[in-house]
């Protein structure tokens, strides 16, 4: 090679290094991704058995001074301290509405609606079912925030469905005046199914007594092929706050004696049985397992116990 060419060769591999920076830099500029929100997957499916259990996210929401819900008889102070032991923030809770479907092969049970229609049924299509194979819709309770999507423009959103609440939460409801009960219940309640506790709802699904949160609240076991789940619905609304502090009083909780002597029951037998639970306020997407720890309890969430 010429000397003359071997310069030349030198200064084109300069030139060619020199505009790299300016290319790649040219290149970043066009991959450049735009900055998300913070959001979740709207559906989680696990099995129990032969039945197929998917919690769906209908709605999650930020919420202020979350003791104005959560520890109302603790000291701000004491409020405090379990807090940021939890690594939580005192000034802001967020909230999750987790209804749940149950396939059992022969029946899909939908779990409580939302707080409406559109959230509901979004994430129902997410997970891949449509209003119209909803056979069975249960109400756990009748608070706005899980009958809120029984109603779609005055129509019922699970066209297909039967309907079932426990006779006791009903009752109590009945002559509140509460516009949406009288909206979103009230339209469907000649469909709808009275039980009590200890009653089937399905095969393999049994209502369990759970009052307190509400006068007539009821949560559901699963059992199939020798394993256990409870949906919980609202007995214990927070991991911390309501769930390894039974006895803080919860804003929402009807009667907060009663309350917080389900929480001590329900989670004394998760705890000793071993049983998951499926809690409509928990950290999504819902699901986890129960200890003791001293005089509370310990939430640890699932990981992959119900997958395999």
């Amino acid at each position: 090679m010429s000397l003359i060419r071997a310069k030349l060769t030198r200064r084109a591999a300069l030139a060619g290094a020199a505009a790299l920076p300016l290319a790649a830099t040219a290149s970043r500029v066009k991959a450049a991704a735009p900055m998300m929100d913070a959001g979740s997957a709207p559906y989680n499916r696990v099995k129990l058995g032969e039945f197929d259990v998917t919690t769906i996210l209908a709605g999650t929401r930020a919420v202020p001074d979350p003791q104005t819900i959560f520890g109302m008889n603790a000291t701000p102070e004491e409020f405090a301290e379990v807090s940021t032991a939890a690594n939580l923030p005192t000034d802001q809770a967020q909230f999750f509405f987790t209804p749940t479907v149950v396939n059992t092969g022969s029946e899909l049970v939908l779990f409580d609606t939302g707080l409406s229609a559109a959230g509901t049924t979004a994430a129902l299509a997410a997970a891949g079912y449509t209003p119209d194979m909803v056979d069975v819709v249960v109400i756990t309770h009748m608070h706005g925030d899980h009958i809120g999507g029984l109603m779609n423009e005055g129509a019922p959103t699970y066209p297909n469905a039967r309907y079932v609440t426990g006779a006791a939460e009903f009752d109590a409801w009945d002559m509140s005046g509460n516009e949406t009960f009288e909206a979103q219940m009230r339209p469907l309640a000649e469909q709808t199914t009275m039980i009590d506790p200890g009653t089937d709802v399905a095969s393999g699904i049994t209502a369990v007594e759970a009052f307190g949160h509400t006068p007539g609240h009821m949560a559901y076991m699963l059992d199939n092929d020798g394993k256990q789940l409870l949906i919980g619905a609202d007995f214990t609304n927070h991991y911390v706050w309501s769930l390894a502090h039974p006895d803080w009083e919860v804003k929402f909780d009807r009667d907060k004696e009663a309350a917080a002597k389900t929480r001590r029951k329900l989670l004394d037998m998760l705890a000793a049985d071993n049983v998951p639970m499926i809690g409509y306020h928990m950290p999504w997407p819902g699901i986890g397992y129960v200890e003791t720890q001293g005089d509370g309890y310990h939430y640890t969430p699932h990981s992959y116990q119900l997958l395999l």
